[in-house]
């Protein structure tokens, strides 16, 4: 089916060029954390997908939102949403289909569409492979990593609600450095891009 062709050679092109975590967000003490955002992955990739004429249809089946509070008395919407994406031939209408989950947190009303963002952006990687450009060594950028796994749950929302229940600058600049210490030990990227839009949504609180 000509799905799998446009997707294989989709996949042969990325694999060459990749997407590089080329945007920051800066942390305590004057680290950075380095992440592939939505427009580097739409950059990449719309070309490619009329190129190869590859439609991506995105599709939307279950949406939760959590609201906190912060202590200085802000809203905290936390959005989680469970999406599908059908990946369509121009050229015989043949389709597959990948679902991924998308997890986001704003102080506004864009927590819904961030999660749908992140959703997006994981099954662009998953399903063409997307590697890092110039990626590093792996021992110059990770430390200790034996033994690793991901955050579970329980914990990166122990984390995240110490974020979002910061009283003061100095109590969230803490949380979020614990957050991020505790995330890189684990070596998991996607509890650290959680982490760094925690802090940002409850650092509005304090503007």
């Amino acid at each position: 089916m000509e799905v799998y062709k446009a997707i294989a050679a989709i996949t042969a092109n990325l694999s060459r060029v990749g997407i590089a975590k080329g945007r920051k967000t800066q942390q305590g003490g004057g680290a950075s954390f380095a992440f592939r955002g939505i427009d580097d992955v739409l950059n990449a990739l719309s070309p490619l997908l009329a190129e190869h004429k590859l439609c991506i249809f995105p599709r939307i089946t279950d949406r939760a939102t959590v609201e906190r509070q912060t202590k200085s008395g802000g809203a905290l919407f936390y959005t989680t949403v469970s999406a599908e994406f059908d990946f369509v031939s121009a050229v015989d209408g043949s389709k597959h289909m990948a679902a991924t989950i998308g997890e986001a947190m704003d102080s506004g009303d864009k927590s819904t569409n961030k999660a749908m963002s992140i959703a997006y952006k994981y099954a662009v990687f998953l399903t063409f492979c997307v590697p890092i450009e110039g990626t590093p060594d792996a021992d110059s950028e990770v430390h200790e990593v034996s033994g690793a796994r991901p955050l579970d749950e329980s914990t990166l929302t122990d984390l995240l609600n110490n974020i979002a229940d910061a009283g003061s600058k100095d109590e969230l600049l803490a949380a979020f450095k614990l957050a991020c210490k505790v995330a890189k030990e684990a070596n998991d990227e996607r509890a650290l891009e959680r982490i760094v839009l925690a802090k940002d949504a409850a650092k509005e609180g304090f503007a």
